[in-house]
């Protein structure tokens, strides 16, 4: 007599391929995970092996870049904005890090210790995270000829100091906990810059000219603690 097939029958020969195959697949889908994982936490060991001097070597060349972006952006959002805009623009003292006290210029950044410089650093580089995304997004609907490659810039300036506060925080861990503390900035215009073409084009100058300042801060200070751990001569800074 002929048995009947069973619920329990084993896996046919043409069966086993399909099987195997899904299993290897999944185990590539699993491995491929592990990897890009991996990868980042290699990232982020290797920079933390690397020394001060180096870090803030890599640290400087990340914010003459940002400074060099925000200056160039607003340098051509200045030259095109009207002589009324000019005149009714609000003041460096109304740019929402203007609380912070930190030196005017070199000489006074030289009497400062390197954890307050980094401390300063970061507490303003951190205060822009959300205006800097305020000035990307309104980019595209800004009234101005050059708005496609502002927009391009300000996205590259983006992602220049997503990089630089990244490795800022693996540079203050390495300092002390002093480098580490961190000064609440907070930014109070929101996400809109205006209704009108003259308002939206004055508070996008306005922000550009507050991130430019803040961005030649940050690399004062920088370039300040670079200048320390290479042991340079402080005229030299």
């Amino acid at each position: 007599m002929m048995a009947k097939w069973s619920k329990n029958t084993k896996t046919s020969a043409s069966e086993r391929p399909r099987r195997n195959l899904k299993k290897e697949m999944a185990q590539m889908g699993t491995r491929g995970q592990l990897l890009a994982l991996l990868t980042v936490l290699c990232s982020a060991l290797m920079c933390k092996a690397v020394d001060i001097p180096d870090l803030l070597d890599r640290a400087s060349q990340r914010s003459d870049k940002l400074h060099s972006l925000s200056n160039m952006l607003a340098l051509e959002l200045e030259s095109d904005l009207p002589t009324i805009g000019r005149v009714t623009m609000p003041r460096p003292a109304m740019c929402h890090t203007s609380s912070l006290l930190t030196p005017n210029d070199k000489e006074q950044a030289l009497q400062v210790s390197e954890s307050t410089l980094m401390s300063l650093a970061r507490s303003l580089l951190k205060a822009w995270q959300y205006p800097v995304g305020v000035l990307s997004n309104s980019a595209n609907s800004l009234p101005h000829q050059s708005k496609g490659s502002i927009s391009n810039k300000l996205q590259e300036l983006q992602e220049h100091s997503r990089n630089l506060e990244d490795g800022l925080d693996v540079l203050s861990g390495k300092m002390g906990p002093a480098a580490q503390i961190l000064s609440t900035l907070p930014y109070r215009g929101g996400s809109d810059l205006g209704q009108d073409k003259m308002s939206k084009l004055i508070n996008f100058n306005f922000l550009l000219s507050c991130l430019r300042r803040d961005s030649h801060k940050i690399d004062s200070f920088l370039k300040v603690l670079r200048c320390r751990a290479a042991n340079m001569q402080p005229n030299l800074c």
